[in-house]
């Protein structure tokens, strides 16, 4: 097993262009699951990229166990890939794509059969291993794709979005399996997705990059809690952490049309005229009557049925929408008038310029 170290490394496509990644700074714990998460052209794949030697890194270092591999081929940095495409050899079996790398490298016949059934064991592949990759399903072609990568029994696994090619379903279980696998082999991971969602459940820390830049790598509660911008906040979470501009007032934060109590105490200053943005989770909104005092009033816009629960869509003044988590089946109707109680237990303030958090 291995740590993983990023010192100050970037990575610069064209000259007088900003670097897809910009001075990344990261260390990645032995054993530890770490998500590259962020939107397209975030610089999450490049850094992946560059940790496995597929991208040249073109300032500061990068470490596997303390060993400096920033200009070492793929091949000796023992990591193994695994791609957004299968990339399966069609015309072998799934025992001859789990073996092939091993083969390649010339190890004995005995310890390639050993690996390849512990990884068929390990992925439930052992009824399909006499089967081409055409006769698999997705998710199966997926796994296969994983054992390829177990086989090898490297220090670091890094994959690269490897479940955006399987259908909803298949990627919730797919992903549990795959969060899982990582616990019982206890082999350092980086994994890269633009889905949050995949990033809140699986990562033991998440790592969101915007523009090349780190903005933030915590504990996923520790990121849906304490975001340390407003693009932190309304990047995590589904649906997004809502972003209102408000005013800094005696009484607290003054919000469409309604003031709420805030702790003030070791609060960064805001703009000039009091400016900030406040964040409030979908969660921290309750539905009231219209009217009701402390209440900012709205109009429903829309609603999201969910079954158990659903999210309604409600227009405020100024024209923001807002949207929260209504527990139950039972919801307004669009176009009524409501009032929306916020809890300021769940306010989150950030700089209106510079989107830090206060």
């Amino acid at each position: 097993m291995a740590t993983v170290r990023f010192e100050h490394a970037s990575r610069v496509y064209a000259a007088g262009h900003a670097p897809a990644v910009d001075r990344l700074s990261l260390e990645i714990a032995d054993g530890e699951l770490c998500v590259l998460v962020g939107p397209s052209g975030s610089g999450k794949s490049t850094a992946l990229r560059m940790l496995a030697g597929l991208e040249s890194v073109d300032g500061g270092k990068v470490y596997i166990d303390e060993r400096d591999v920033t200009d070492l081929p793929p091949k000796r940095r023992d990591i193994a890939m695994v791609f957004q495409s299968y990339a399966l050899y069609p015309h072998m079996t799934v025992a001859q794509n789990l073996g092939f790398a091993l083969r390649v490298a010339r190890l004995p016949k005995a310890e390639v059969t050993r690996r390849v059934q512990e990884a068929a064991r390990l992925l439930e592949l052992e009824p399909y291993l006499d089967r081409r990759p055409r006769a698999l399903s997705g998710g199966q072609r997926q796994r296969v794709a994983m054992g390829r990568a177990i086989v090898r029994e490297p220090q670091v696994f890094c994959m690269d979005e490897p479940l955006s090619n399987l259908d909803a379903k298949l990627r919730v279980s797919t992903r549990t399996q795959i969060a899982s696998l990582q616990k019982r082999l206890g082999v350092t991971t980086v994994y890269v997705t633009h889905d949050q969602v995949e990033a809140m459940t699986m990562g033991d820390r998440v790592a969101v990059l915007r523009d090349g830049v780190l903005q933030q790598v915590d504990r996923p509660l520790d990121l849906y809690d304490r975001p340390c911008n407003a693009f932190v906040a309304g990047f995590m979470g589904s649906p997004a952490m809502n972003l209102l501009p408000g005013r800094l007032v005696t009484a607290g934060v003054e919000v469409s049309g309604a003031v709420l109590p805030v702790a003030r105490g070791g609060a960064a200053p805001a703009g000039r005229d009091g400016g900030v943005t406040v964040g409030i989770r979908p969660e921290g909104i309750t539905l009231t009557a219209a009217g009701e005092s402390g209440t900012v009033p709205a109009k429903v816009d829309f609603v999201e049925e969910l079954g158990s629960d659903g999210f309604v869509y409600a227009a405020v003044a100024g024209g923001e929408r807002i949207v929260l988590r209504n527990l139950g089946r039972s919801h307004p109707p669009m176009g009524a008038p409501v009032g929306l109680r916020i809890d300021p237990a769940h306010l989150h303030l950030f700089d209106a310029e510079t989107g830090v958090r206060l």
